[in-house]
């Protein structure tokens, strides 16, 4: 007969935090969000850390380059999706490297001989007002001119007027070249008194745009999350059947860290995948694996090789692998074991492999929840998908706008390889749905307010650092009838519309 776990499975819905002592220095302005990424030995320290423990889920509607950007600039990290051409993939890791702040990448292009309707379909896609005009449409072509708000008047012009005859032209335009410094791109804006600044190269080729309102933006980002070249870090996903020729572009790119993207990664395609980047970069290429979600999963994993592990199983807000095979753990339970037996392989061992907690995510102490269980880091999707820098459509749907969201097992994403168990053929089933979620905004934003909500959470705690919180915090399970005590209840809310 099948062995029994005697574990329930629980979410983190079912347990509360019990505050600590509060101290007089119990500050969030004092709390420490540092946090190791990759495998370390016992007195040494993580060669790669985060500022903030947040990276983003490996999805197309999720994890693009603009994504990467704007998460490394807060202090989290990036995996770009692998469900994609490699050579695509490593182009977008190769643009987040190639970031430099206060230059952006335009990602708004149109060609002369689009039109009025075509610019505002891509305002409402991108949510960008600035337009960069170039004679192939791309965000690199020859630089011919740009279109802002400024230009034509909604609802007024023809929608099937030619940008070329609204156009601001580029021989009107004051442009910087390629290698001028933000200090002195700023100054050439102020000097003109310019909204936007075009960064060409010698070709007459965009490269960047630098904005008068981003003049501050690098005093706003003090956690950015840079190599020792200045560089934004950012990770990328890789799957278990191509990665002996997607790694080395990846590599070439520049990529700072990969994960084995798995719904299930309890495998030996997973082992030889760890075993084969180990031994042909003699372990200087970090890579992550899973996902798991016992302490045998875990030690498979470890033993393979990995730097990083992943846990989690069917806890993602489109992720319907339970319904589909019956085969997960809840997240709570699933992370409780995991991270025991990481802390018995670091005494064992000495050697402290960081965990990541993929899944299960609903309101924001949840995130408290998972780093006071054990996980050095956080993997979300639906979390980063709300926001503008996502890559997916924002949408007016009936009266509110979302953002469209789907998982790698779902038909659209059609990402077989992260569910395939190996042979030819592919799968019959879906283990991901299609979806919208709320739209949010800005990243920075939000990404404030739930770091705010988790450092005065820690204080609570008497928390000072994630692995003070790991160490000294206690948790309680919660009933059913103490989970509808803890919201509103017992009173007619006042409507606020």
């Amino acid at each position: 007969m099948a062995q029994y776990s005697k574990d329930i499975s629980r979410t983190f819905s079912e347990y509360l935090l019990i505050p600590g002592l509060t101290k007089k220095d119990s500050i969030p302005e004092n709390v420490n969000l540092k946090t190791p990424v990759v495998k370390f030995n016992r007195g040494e320290t993580s060669e790669l850390q985060l500022n903030i423990p947040f990276v983003s889920a490996i999805m197309q509607s999720v994890s693009d380059h603009r994504m990467a950007m704007a998460l490394a600039r807060n202090g989290g990290l990036s995996f770009i999706y692998g469900s994609q051409p490699m050579e695509d993939q490593a182009e977008m890791v190769r643009k987040v490297k190639k970031f430099k702040a206060g230059f952006v990448v335009s990602d708004a292009n149109l060609t002369p001989e689009n039109t009025l309707s075509d610019v505002a379909a891509l305002k409402i896609k991108t949510g960008h007002s600035t337009v960069g005009i170039t004679e192939d449409g791309t965000s690199n072509g020859k630089f011919l001119g740009i279109v802002t708000s400024r230009d034509y008047r909604p609802g007024k012009d023809d929608p099937g007027k030619k940008v070329k005859d609204f156009m601001t032209p580029f021989s009107k335009i004051v442009t910087g070249k390629l290698g001028i410094t933000l200090n002195e791109a700023n100054d050439i804006i102020w000097e003109n008194k310019l909204n936007c600044l075009p960064i060409i190269d010698d070709n007459q080729n965009l490269q960047y745009f630098v904005f008068r309102k981003d003049y501050d933006d690098h005093k706003e980002n003090p956690n950015e999350l840079s190599d020792s070249n200045k560089k934004l870090m950012v990770g990328a996903g890789i799957n278990s059947r191509d990665y002996k020729e997607r790694v080395p572009m990846l590599v070439d790119a520049g990529v700072d860290v990969l994960a084995i993207d798995s719904s299930d990664g309890f495998s030996e395609w997973q082992h030889e995948t760890l075993q084969y980047i180990k031994e042909t970069y003699n372990g200087k290429v970090k890579v992550g694996a899973g996902n798991v979600v016992d302490k045998e999963g875990f030690l498979y994993l470890a033993g393979a090789g990995a730097d990083f592990i992943k846990v989690g199983i069917g806890g993602g807000s489109i992720c319907i692998t339970r319904e589909q095979k019956g085969i997960g753990r809840g997240q709570a339970t699933a992370l409780i074991e995991v991270a025991q037996a990481r802390d018995e392989y670091y005494k064992e061992k000495g050697v402290y492999i960081p965990i990541c907690s993929d899944g299960g995510i609903v309101q924001d102490y949840h995130m408290v929840l998972a780093l006071a269980m054990g996980a050095d880091f956080i993997m979300m999707g639906r979390y980063f998908a709300r926001f503008d820098e996502s890559p997916t459509r924002k949408l007016l749907v009936g009266n509110n706008y979302v953002k469209e969201y789907w998982g790698e097992g779902s038909n659209r994403a059609r990402n077989w390889q992260r569910y395939d168990v190996g042979g030819k053929e592919t799968l019959k089933f879906e283990e991901g749905i299609d979806s919208y979620v709320p739209y949010a905004g800005k990243l920075k934003d939000n990404l404030d307010i739930t770091l705010g909500k988790i450092k005065s959470t820690m204080c609570s705690c008497g928390a000072l650092s994630i692995s003070e919180l790991k160490e000294n915090t206690k948790i309680t399970l919660v009933s059913s009838t103490s989970i509808i005590e803890g919201g509103a209840h017992d009173v007619v809310l006042k409507d606020t519309n």
